[in-house]
This record gives C-alpha cells, sequence and structure tokens, in this order.
C-alpha cells in the first residue's frame, strides 16, 4: 500500500487532504452581505418553487416587480398564475387570498403598506383569524399578510404607523416582526409553510439594509421558528426589548453604554403572538431591569403587554427598578422632518431610558 502511494505521489496523483496538513485549519465559508429585500425575495422564490400551491397577489407585485421590489423577477419566472397583480382592491383581493387558501392553496398576499390593510380588516380578523375555530377546526386558512408596517420617512399620519398591538391582539392569528434578513428570510418561509393566518410586518426602511448571512442560514432548508426570540447581544445588568427597525437602535445604544461599563441584554422578539415570555423572563432573572422599545403608540402597545405580562408572572420578584418603555409619540405622525424625527424612539431616548432605569 505504501509503495502504491508512493508511485500515486510521484505521479502527482496522491495529495494529503488539507486539513491534515500540519498548521493547517479550514476556514469556515464566509458570510455575505444580503439586504433584508433580497432575503425575502430569495424566501418568496425558494417557497413558490417548493410548492405549486403558493401564489402571492397584490397591487403592482407581477409586472412591476412590486412597489419595492421584493417580487422583483419573480413574475416572469412563474407567470400570471402564481403571480398576481390586482385592483387597488385591498377588501376585495385579501377576501380572494382567504377564500383561497379556505379551498386548499397558500396565497401569499402583500399590503402596500399595513397602514392600507384597514381597508380589509374584516377579512383579515373576522373571515381568516377566526374561520379555524368557528368550524370546529374543519377549515384552516394558511395565508400570509405580508408588506411594509410602521414609520415610514416624510409619508405623513396616514402612511406612518404600527400595526403590531392592532393584530397582536386577535386570536387566531399569528404575527412576526423581522429586523434582520436572516429574520426576514426565515420568519417568511416558517409563514408560507404555518396552517395558521400569519401577519408579517415588514419595515420600510429596512429593505435595504444588508446583513451578514451565514451559509446555514441561506439554506434553503433554514426556518426561524415563529414564536421564539432572539437574544442579539448578552448582557448583564439591563434587558432591552424590541422588534423590527427599534432592535438596531438598541444595538446601538447598548454598544454605547458598554463603553461606560454597562452591559446591555437585547433581545429581539421576532414574534409579537405567540409571544415569547419566557425568553424575557429568563433574561430579567439576570439582569433584574427591563426597558421595552418599539415604534408604536404606548398606548396598548406591545411594550404594555410585555411589562403586564412581566408584572403577572415569576420575573416581577426579581426587578431592581420598574419597567420603563420607550416608544413612538402619542400622537398621529407629522409630515415635517424634525417633528417626524422626535415622534420616532432614538438611540438617545433608549441611552437616557436605561440611566434613568439604573438610577446613573
Amino acid at each position: 500500500m505504501a509503495a502504491a502511494l508512493r508511485v500515486l505521489s510521484r505521479a502527482g496523483l496522491h495529495r494529503s487532504p488539507g486539513p491534515l496538513r500540519r498548521g493547517f485549519r479550514a476556514s469556515p465559508p464566509a458570510a455575505v452581505q444580503v439586504t433584508v429585500r433580497d432575503a425575502l425575495n430569495q424566501a418568496l422564490d425558494e417557497e413558490l418553487e417548493r410548492d405549486e400551491r403558493v401564489f402571492l397577489l397584490g397591487e403592482e407585485v407581477a409586472q412591476y416587480d412590486g412597489a419595492y421590489k421584493i417580487s422583483r423577477g419573480l413574475w416572469k419566472k412563474y407567470g400570471d398564475k402564481r403571480i398576481i397583480d390586482t385592483p387597488i382592491s385591498e377588501m376585495g383581493f385579501t377576501g380572494i387570498a382567504v377564500g383561497a387558501a379556505m379551498a386548499g392553496l397558500r396565497p401569499i398576499c402583500e399590503f402596500m403598506t399595513f397602514n392600507f390593510s384597514m381597508q380589509a380588516i374584516d377579512q383579515v380578523i373576522n373571515s381568516a383569524a377566526k374561520t379555524y375555530y368557528m368550524s370546529s377546526g374543519m377549515v384552516s386558512v394558511p395565508v400570509v399578510f405580508r408588506g411594509p408596517n410602521g414609520t415610514s420617512a416624510g409619508v405623513g399620519a396616514q402612511h406612518s404607523q404600527c400595526f403590531a398591538a392592532w393584530y397582536g391582539h386577535c386570536p387566531g392569528l399569528k404575527v412576526v416582526s423581522p429586523w434582520s434578513s436572516e429574520d426576514a428570510r426565515g420568519l417568511l418561509k416558517s409563514a408560507i409553510r404555518d396552517d395558521n393566518p400569519v401577519v408579517m410586518l415588514e419595515h420600510e426602511l429596512m429593505y435595504g439594509v444588508p446583513f451578514e448571512m451565514s451559509e446555514e442560514t441561506q439554506s434553503k432548508d433554514f426556518l426561524v421558528p415563529i414564536g421564539k426570540a432572539k437574544i442579539e447581544r448578552p448582557g448583564t445588568h439591563i434587558t432591552l426589548v424590541s422588534h423590527s427597525r427599534p432592535v438596531g437602535h438598541c444595538l446601538e445604544a447598548a454598544a454605547v453604554l458598554a463603553k461606560e461599563g454597562v452591559e446591555c441584554e437585547v433581545i429581539n422578539l421576532r414574534t409579537i403572538r405567540p409571544m415569547d415570555v419566557e425568553t424575557i423572563e429568563a433574561s430579567i432573572m439576570k439582569t433584574n431591569n427591563l426597558v421595552t422599545v418599539e415604534g408604536g403608540w404606548p398606548q396598548f402597545g406591545v411594550g404594555a403587554e410585555i411589562c403586564a405580562r412581566i408584572m403577572e408572572g415569576p420575573a416581577f420578584n426579581y426587578l431592581d427598578a420598574p419597567a420603563v418603555r420607550v416608544t413612538g409619540a402619542d400622537v398621529p405622525m407629522p409630515y415635517a422632518k424634525i417633528l417626524e424625527e422626535n415622534c420616532i424612539p432614538q438611540v438617545k431616548d433608549i441611552i437616557f431610558a436605561v440611566k434613568k432605569t439604573l438610577n446613573i
């Protein structure tokens, strides 16, 4: 055997495998930068290819490639039967999507903005969310309602509000709110495969933001489980809980505070309903302090729900100070840029809340 190897080696046909050479370590595959927009596009493409029951409908999703280019290239690839342009009638095409789901298909219904979903809220709540219960489990409604949610930039009061609390209030719906490209890709694929109606609240200002994605998170089999939060940054002094775009603000605030010796644990909720209270409780039991951050209004908001759950649960006894909420201002969104900025939680607001809670 040794002689045979020597012959092969002289002929250049035998080489020791790289990782066995002394001092050599195989480097992991390099992460690549993927925007939230491209992550959503990839997820749609893969799920349309995987399951012929999946189709996308909404305003300008087909020939125009989507108002935000989320569905770029899909109409050319899958055609009119799978990528369907609709009239400007949210109540109409949302009803079509819900009916198709009841009939066994798996529609993805895109709202150009969730502000326009108010036109179709009867279909989302009374038709989609309640049918499984009212049919005694005989009729499932596997539909995804998705599109940009929350504050935009310079579009006024009727286009800049967060509907996380609105839809999170309703039993029968699952509600997800991604921040990163990994969140967007993994949650959308999970939502499409789920047998329940899922509301996916994306953020318009995040579509063009790139995030590093590993080879694993780009796999066709990669899913982000609905109902499970993610600890984006571990810490010991205070817990910051957020969802969607403000998660990035929390991480920025945590980086600033770390220079002052304050270590924040940042939790990315990912899912509004069902809410992963266990992860929040475990964090509070370690840090003994809580600040919630969201872009929505304060009254009956996501932060208010988190505070109530903590008040009622075992983690309350671990708090060293009252929980603090950082939210959008309790007003309709102004159009003027400087007023708009003052209505949206900023990094400085989070830092102020943390210092107030820790009394520093």
